[in-house]
């Protein structure tokens, strides 16, 4: 008999990458949930902000494991298909509360970052809208294994177009929206219809007692 269940579907964590609670990457994190809500797949917004954690700290790790923001952190990673990160810029590369989130949650293991495929974006009030934080973001996800989609996203002048929850740029508007479903018809691709043998993504710290000339999966 035929199953006519209906899938379950995609789960996006949409993570806001800023502290402040009306930034602009908070309001962009809000339009790309929507988005994904649209495309028929469930969206997990959050902020960094409900994930408290101290600066990495090897020692306070030693002595105390991973603090519960950083594995909360983890939990909603690990319930997802995929993840979207909003991402800000300081200083042209990536906000430090973001990379120790990042440092931190790597720290679990199996650690969730591999594997995972993940959208980035960012809004700023600048004509390059954040665009070098976000290649500089690339690194540290990459060397985790996580597939980073080529198509990111970054909004100039970001004060002036985002207005009342969405791009006041019908264009840009429309290719944010051709953006998230490109890349959600990606993921449910991946976690669906796998056909392609995954290359092994190697980081430090990754453990495996599969020969190297194993290190595929099906």
């Amino acid at each position: 008999m035929a199953n006519d269940a209906a899938p379950v579907p995609i789960r996006v964590l949409v993570l806001s990458a800023s502290l402040r609670a009306d930034s602009l990457n908070t309001r962009l994190a809000a339009l790309l949930a929507r988005l994904v809500e649209n495309t028929g797949a469930v969206a997990d917004a959050a902020r960094l902000a409900d994930f408290p954690m101290p600066l990495y700290d090897g020692d306070v790790e030693t002595a105390e494991g991973i603090p519960p923001g950083a594995r909360a952190l983890c939990e909603r990673l690990e319930a997802c298909d995929a993840f979207v990160i909003s991402s800000p810029e300081y200083n042209a590369s990536v906000p430090g509360v973001l990379k120790n989130a990042v440092d931190w949650v790597s720290r679990v293991r199996p650690q969730p970052f591999k594997d995972k495929q993940a959208l980035l974006a960012s809004a700023s009030p600048s004509m390059v809208g954040g665009n070098r934080g976000l290649w500089a973001l690339r690194v540290p996800l990459e060397h985790l294994g996580t597939r980073v989609y080529p198509d990111m996203f970054s909004l100039a002048k970001a004060h002036e177009t985002l207005q009342d929850g969405q791009l006041s740029d019908s264009g840009l508007q429309d290719r944010l929206g051709e953006t998230v479903a490109s890349f959600l018809s990606l993921v449910e691709a991946d976690t669906r219809y796998v056909c392609l043998q995954r290359r092994w993504y190697e980081f430090l710290g990754d453990r495996t007692d599969a020969p190297l000339t194993q290190r595929a999966q099906d």
